[in-house]
């Protein structure tokens, strides 16, 4: 008689955790001295929020958090990525603190060490306080000043308690979608100011590593990028060029300067003829920029979604190539394909080219719009299938020698999803926005069983 495959377990030392933001949680968008950010101007501004929906109340994580640690100590998590509202924190942007928001965080970072949940803090994930924003925002390089004083007062409160850090979530989204194509807040439709968001994003993550080092030595910090593998469609010189330039200023503009090897020749030229960059120089950068961009951290954290399969619309219809790589014919109500392998091959990617050290997924997961039954239950089995079908990814480039280290999946809570309002739903717990009602979906329990075991394939 033949014997099963042995199950597919991941190392016993493996970090199982969820993840939020605070613009999208947290709500109480007033209370106790916030200060208002970018997020709620821009909700503000007609036509940018599906139905005109705000993070004013959101998952009213902010009262509500003794429930919402409950919850996942009933998943069994060991790590929870949350952000720090640098609003809450200090409401001008810069100048003195408040001390209800460095509180809050104290309760919160305290109530989760209670629950033996060690708690990941990211420090910018993406609520600019609006009066920096009005100075210039972070195009503008005094931003980067006012980052590294808010890493320093909050390490110097919390320093001693958290030891995993995020300095910055996602610089490409800060910088593309906010500065190019106006999807987030700011909404800039600007391509110099999309590059010099993006560098200042990067400068500002350097130079604080070494405040929260001092703050804080035995922290471990890191920074977490969203990156997607791009194919082409067709092995044509047109579609595999257009390959090599999302590749570039997708993944390589962030990658490349992060390990020391500043930014990628192809794409500054990419930008010149593009019209950003109209001297094919980058005065935006000074002397000794690079070096501190490239300053070492202890890991990387890897947001993914998707991959990308790039074709060059420039071309005509009609003379296109074949198509050679297809999609898979699955998508979650976000419109992205639902491919998991690529992720294994990004985990190797990172280990083998770039040498990228500790590898961490701090966001993985799907918007599917999944409510509960007549019963109560939500019964969210395409979400179970792409946690499946991902872990089984993250189990293969393990095996296959990447440093995988840990897996945060997005999101313990159905949240406010930033230009998409309320309507897309990731949560593994379902949360009833008229009521605050938390329910968790299957998924969760699915979720629960794997960290419990440490196995994919018996849960």
């Amino acid at each position: 008689m033949s014997q099963p495959p042995p199950a597919r377990a991941f190392p016993p030392d493996f970090t199982w955790g969820v993840a939020t933001s605070s613009y999208q949680i947290e709500g109480a968008a007033t209370a106790d001295g916030r200060g208002p950010s970018i997020w709620d101007t821009f909700c503000r501004t007609p036509g940018k929020v599906l139905r005109g929906d705000t993070g004013d109340v959101a998952c009213d994580h902010y009262h509500r958090w003794p429930e919402d640690i409950a919850l996942m100590r009933e998943l069994g998590v060991s790590a929870y990525r949350l952000s720090v509202a640098w609003p809450r924190v200090l409401p001008q942007g810069t100048g003195a603190a408040n001390p209800a928001g460095l509180d809050f965080y104290e309760r919160l970072v305290d109530g989760l060490l209670e629950a033996c949940i060690t708690p990941w803090l990211t420090l910018y994930h993406w609520d600019l306080p609006q009066p920096l924003q009005d100075q210039g925002g972070w195009p503008s390089r005094q931003t980067v000043d006012a980052f590294v004083a808010y890493a320093d007062v909050l390490t110097r409160r919390l320093g001693d308690r958290v030891k995993h850090w995020i300095t910055i979530n996602e610089p490409w989204v800060i910088a593309y979608l906010g500065h190019l194509t106006g999807e987030h807040a700011p909404g800039l439709t600007d391509g110099e100011a999309m590059l010099r968001a993006a560098h200042h994003v990067l400068l500002a993550h350097g130079r604080a590593v070494p405040v929260i080092g001092d703050n804080s030595p035995d922290a471990r910090v890191g920074i977490t990028l969203n990156l997607v593998p791009a194919e082409a469609a067709s092995p044509s010189r047109a579609d595999r060029e257009a390959t090599r330039h999302f590749d570039g200023m997708f993944n390589r503009w962030y990658l490349d300067p992060l390990h020391g090897r500043g930014y990628p020749r192809d794409i500054v030229r990419d930008w010149h003829m593009r019209g950003f960059l109209p001297t094919g120089r980058m005065p935006f950068v000074h002397r000794g920029d690079l070096e501190e961009i490239a300053v070492p951290t202890d890991f990387l954290g890897v947001n993914f979604y998707n991959r990308a399969i790039v074709r060059d619309e420039s071309v005509p219809e009609a003379d296109r190539a074949p198509a050679t790589v297809h999609h898979s014919g699955h998508e979650t109500d976000m419109g992205w394909e639902v491919h998991a392998p690529p992720l294994t091959g990004l985990l190797l990617r990172l280990h083998r080219e770039y040498a990228a050290g500790p590898l961490y997924i701090t966001e993985n997961g799907c918007a599917y719009a999944d409510g509960p039954g007549p019963d109560g239950v939500v019964r969210d089995t395409r979400r179970i299938d792409y946690y499946r079908q991902h872990l089984a990814a993250c189990h293969a480039a393990i095996r296959q020698g990447a440093p995988l280290h840990g897996y945060f999946a997005w999101s313990l809570l159905d949240n406010f999803e930033w230009a998409f309002g309320y309507e897309r739903r990731f949560g593994l717990v379902h949360v009833d926005f008229e009521t605050q009602r938390r329910t968790p979906k299957q998924s969760a329990r699915w979720y629960r069983d794997v960290i419990a075991r440490g196995e994919l394939d018996r849960a």
